[in-house]
């Protein structure tokens, strides 16, 4: 009698469970309870992106024949608003450790990290926000928006040791005058696109993402562009950039740098022209054997001509560098690069190039070709 009558209890439950079920809602599916689940934890959002060189190269290097595939970077940058209008960035760097116990592995640095905010506008300022970390210095990080060829190479002034393009510290930016139209940025630049101009200013421990500070000097770094004519000739601006500091040493000799630098940006044309004059080096490498820092002058041309109706682009560059007559040693490099770019996404390219450097005795000290995929999403 137990049995019968627990039996009916268990039936009777299991059809009342049956009919409240029965009145419930389907369940979200899987991908809106992920956006749900996402928009609680994460309000925000998280940017995730990256940018890959991928390079074969061959040649001659100060005498001795080479021949490589390597990965010349990689970067995953991932970026996080924590608050509206503060914000975050972590980028690890991969690179082939060349020397060392693990030259040869494949090694992973940060070159970004760091947190920033986003301030009012203000005045003739726009957009200006601040980062405080291991963070862009204001050059090279500006050049290489205009210079989009980083893939074939170190730009100007990094690929003769004068300085890098990360640093710990801090640095205040902004654009002048509002921003340019939106058929500018869409077209030919979306890159600091202030009306009039833009600037950034910080301050660093000198020695660039990959060395230890080795002493207590810090370097005032800055770079102010002006574009005079946004209405009539919009791609023209010019910028100076500078640096006053000490070198990164323990027993710290003088950095300084100066560099004008001029710019035309174009639908199907771009140019610079850089002027560089400076004592010393980030490193404090560049000193004679009294250990005074040299004082060094160069420039470099740029072009790239991006030929209509196909993604295709020329490039050519040639830079000089030296050091000041006084020194007596008329140490000279000229550099030649010229390729073919295809373009196969905005930020991405296959690039083919050759490129060659000599000495002031005419001694070739680099002649190669190199086949160059930048790879960005």
């Amino acid at each position: 009698m137990r049995i019968r009558l627990f039996s009916c209890l268990i039936m009777l439950c299991a059809s009342q469970i049956t009919l409240n079920a029965s009145a419930l809602p389907d369940p979200p599916d899987k991908d809106s309870l992920r956006m749900i689940i996402q928009e609680f934890l994460d309000p925000y959002g998280v940017e995730v992106s990256g940018h890959f060189f991928i390079a074969f190269e061959m040649g001659d290097d100060n005498g001795e024949a080479f021949s490589d595939f390597f990965i010349n970077r990689g970067y995953i940058n991932v970026k996080k608003e924590f608050l509206p209008g503060v914000f975050g960035r972590i980028t690890p760097d991969i690179s082939v450790d060349r020397e060392g116990d693990g030259e040869g592995d494949l090694e992973m640095r940060l070159k970004y990290c760091y947190v920033g905010a986003d301030l009012p506008d203000w005045s003739i300022f726009t957009q200006p926000s601040v980062e405080f970390g291991l963070v862009e210095r204001p050059w090279l990080g500006f050049e290489q928006k205009v210079n989009t060829y980083r893939v074939q190479g170190y730009m100007f002034l990094e690929s003769n040791g004068i300085l890098n393009s990360s640093d710990f510290g801090a640095c205040v930016m902004t654009l002048f005058g509002g921003e340019m139209p939106q058929s500018y940025t869409h077209e030919v630049n979306s890159n600091w696109p202030g009306r009039y101009g833009s600037l950034a200013v910080g301050i660093f421990n000198g020695g660039g993402y990959h060395a230890i500070e080795q002493n207590i000097n810090k370097t005032l770094e800055t770079r102010a562009s002006l574009r005079p004519l946004p209405g009539l000739i919009p791609g023209l601006q010019f910028t100076y950039a500078g640096v006053i500091g000490k070198g990164n040493r323990s027993a710290p000799v003088d950095w300084n740098m100066h560099v004008g630098f001029i710019s035309f940006e174009h639908r199907y044309l771009v140019f610079t022209g850089t002027y560089f004059s400076g004592t010393g080096d980030f490193k404090g490498s560049a000193v004679d054997e009294q250990g005074i820092p040299i004082d060094q002058e160069g420039f470099s041309v740029f072009t790239e001509l991006r030929l209509p109706k196909v993604p295709l682009s020329l490039i050519a560059r040639f830079d000089r560098m030296r050091d000041m007559p006084e020194f007596g040693r008329k140490k000279r490099t000229d550099r030649i690069i010229a390729g073919l770019a295809y373009r196969y996404a905005k930020k991405s390219k296959v690039l083919i190039d050759y490129e060659t450097a000599k000495d002031q005795n005419g001694t070739i000290l680099l002649d190669a070709a190199k086949f160059s995929v930048e790879y960005a999403f």
